[in-house]
């Protein structure tokens, strides 16, 4: 029998529609770039690794592999490691029956799960405007026709959003410290959203990454605690504990939690059963309780340098049209800012980076009618001194820009 050669012969590989639709992240692919030497990054979402409590998860992984080896090395249950599951419905702060959480890869699968069960082709989605990148590209491959919840300075246009929704599939929230602004929704919004959702029957996905991140209070209540069993709720330990690890959870109603299940099964069968076990042993006692006072600390300090670097640099600043301006983040990772007008962040980005700092233009973030002018800033995980370097350099840049 000879040896078959296909170097050189090209195959007839037939690309889906569906995969057609998937383009690539624009944030890690800008990432890439930021990796090179010098450049001070604004653009990535990634906590700081400051954070990362290295030393407890030493000690929780050589516990693991002491007391459940087999157990923690071999296949598991698609829903989760059960205790795992019963401390994440503990620690919610509304009544969640165990039975109801699905442990993740991460919040993201948890949004491509979503996609999966509950959206057809020309489905109506709702989405905040801007809303997070992730959750468009879990859902464009779907082909839902997306619908975005106008703003004004109260919230949500509420009229326009009663018009928009009748015939929605769901409304996707981002509702504390929100990527990329770093906006919260107010108790009014909260309970005229729940109302609404209710009213109607709009099932509403809310997903939570950054609610413990908050600096001087804690957000008002998740719209699935008024509303369980009219949301789904998406959270993750990323933000609290390691993204490496990749775990997250839902929390779904139990009429559509066999199908969600269904979805994680073809999927993947089961996230990390070592992973699971490790994130149970370092939270059982209460670790989350002290650690994350800690990231906020941190944050909070690190979102103060950043604003008063932002005044020295900008010191006419305001609502002006002409003036840059930004928001003040409650809690969370993400500062959003506006250029002045004329002046687009796609443009302003390769000369940003020549000069040794990198952002993400907020563009990237709409479905429709793009803010052309906003940039979205991460100040977690640049120290201090690289944040009152990096927004000098971008002061000059815009500078340069308008003159």
């Amino acid at each position: 029998m000879s040896d078959i050669t296909s170097a050189n012969i090209k195959f007839p590989w037939k690309i889906s529609s569906r995969a057609e639709l998937m383009n690539p992240s624009v944030i890690r692919e800008l990432l890439k770039l930021t990796e090179r030497p010098g450049v001070i990054s604004f653009a990535g979402g990634l906590p700081s690794p400051d954070t990362f409590p290295t030393a407890i998860f030493k000690e929780a992984c050589n516990k693991v592999l002491l007391d459940q080896p087999h157990e923690a090395l071999q296949y598991s249950a698609s829903e989760g490691y059960q205790p795992l599951r019963e401390m994440i419905a503990d620690y919610l702060p509304w009544n969640v029956d165990s039975s109801q959480v699905l442990i993740t890869n991460g919040s993201q699968q948890g949004l491509d799960l979503v996609s999966k069960v509950l959206i057809d082709k020309n489905s109506k989605i709702l989405v905040e405007s801007p809303t997070y990148l992730g959750a468009l590209m879990a859902f464009i491959p779907m082909q839902p026709k997306f619908e975005s919840m106008l703003c004004n300075n109260e919230g949500f246009d509420l009229e326009d959003l009663k018009n928009k929704a009748l015939d929605a599939r769901f409304m996707y929230l981002v509702p504390n410290f929100q990527n990329p602004t770093g906006n919260t929704l107010t108790e009014t919004i909260r309970q005229n959203l729940c109302q609404l959702s209710v009213d109607i029957g709009l099932p509403i996905i809310e997903d939570n990454p950054y609610g413990d991140l908050w600096f001087d209070q804690p957000p008002p209540p998740t719209l699935t605690n008024r509303n369980p069993e009219g949301c789904i709720y998406l959270g993750s330990f990323s933000k609290v504990l390691s993204p490496g690890l990749r775990l997250g959870y839902m929390v779904v109603p139990k009429s559509i939690f066999p199908k969600m299940l269904q979805a994680k099964q073809a999927a993947d069968l089961h996230s990390s059963s070592f992973s699971q076990r490790v994130i149970y042993e370092v939270i059982r006692n209460g670790f989350l309780d002290t650690h994350i006072p800690n990231i906020r600390a941190l944050y909070k300090s690190q979102r103060d340098v950043m604003l008063n670097a932002l005044a020295n640099n900008f010191p006419k600043a305001g609502s002006h049209e002409d003036e840059v301006s930004w928001n003040v983040p409650s809690g969370g990772m993400f500062l959003w800012m506006r250029l002045p007008k004329k002046m687009r962040a796609v443009d302003l980005l390769p000369r940003a980076m020549a000069s040794g700092v990198a952002f993400v233009p907020g563009e990237s973030f709409f479905t429709e009618y793009a803010d052309q002018r906003s940039i979205r800033l991460s100040f977690v995980s640049v120290s201090a001194d690289k944040i009152r370097e990096g927004i000098k350099n971008l002061a000059s840049v815009i500078t340069a820009e308008r003159n």
